[in-house]
């Protein structure tokens, strides 16, 4: 965040590996392109901070894959999302 690295992981720290979870899961449900599988999140989010750090209006947020590629968003305030 804000060119601030909070987050720093990989699926290599996972408890169940994503082939586990995708066999698992399939037993349930049928999956198909494009589901999404959340799995929770590494150390470092806002809440866990002391005192917590928030996202707010202003901040760029900026996730990036090894391999696959960057996304980069800025945090806008919702009143002025230009959303109608």
């Amino acid at each position: 965040m804000n060119d601030d690295l909070r987050q720093d992981s990989s699926t290599d720290d996972m408890i169940f590996s994503c082939w586990a979870m995708v066999e698992e899961l399939s037993t349930v449900f049928t999956l198909e392109p494009g589901d999404v599988v959340s799995t929770g999140t590494p150390a470092g989010v806002g809440a866990g901070f002391d005192p917590p750090k928030w996202l707010v209006a202003g901040d760029t947020v900026r996730i990036e894959i090894e391999g696959i590629g960057v996304l980069e968003n800025p945090v806008i305030d919702e009143g002025n999302s230009g959303r109608s």
